[in-house]
């Protein structure tokens, strides 16, 4: 089996890789969070998934660590696929590469292929 606190290789066209890397983080009262970090020449980003009304993130009785949804759609921020899927969206809309923390929420429909 895999370790999951791993890092991950991503390779993007020809010669573009991101390490990446999935996290269930909790704040001092915040709500659950899952949280992919993306790591490329020495440039962290992290794209993170708060829970909030008709939202989940790894809440535990509803889903697995690195799954996130709504009420519509589910991700599992384990499969490369979905990585894949966010990290273009990101670059398309001018995110990436970029230290920092992005709101993932945005970039979910494109990861559940809306």
């Amino acid at each position: 089996m895999r370790n999951r606190r791993r890092p991950r290789s991503l390779v993007v066209g020809d010669t573009t890789t991101y390490l990446w890397t999935v996290r269930h983080r909790h704040g001092d009262g915040e709500p659950c969070q899952e949280v992919l970090t993306l790591r490329r020449d020495g440039v962290r980003t992290r794209i993170v998934f708060r829970s909030g009304p008709g939202r989940y993130a790894g809440d535990g009785a509803y889903t697995h660590t690195g799954g996130v949804g709504d009420r519509h759609h589910h991700l599992n921020l384990h499969e490369p696929g979905v990585v894949r899927a966010l990290v273009d969206e990101a670059t398309r809309r001018g995110l990436l590469p970029g230290a920092g923390e992005l709101d993932g929420w945005e970039l979910f429909p494109a990861g559940a292929g809306d």
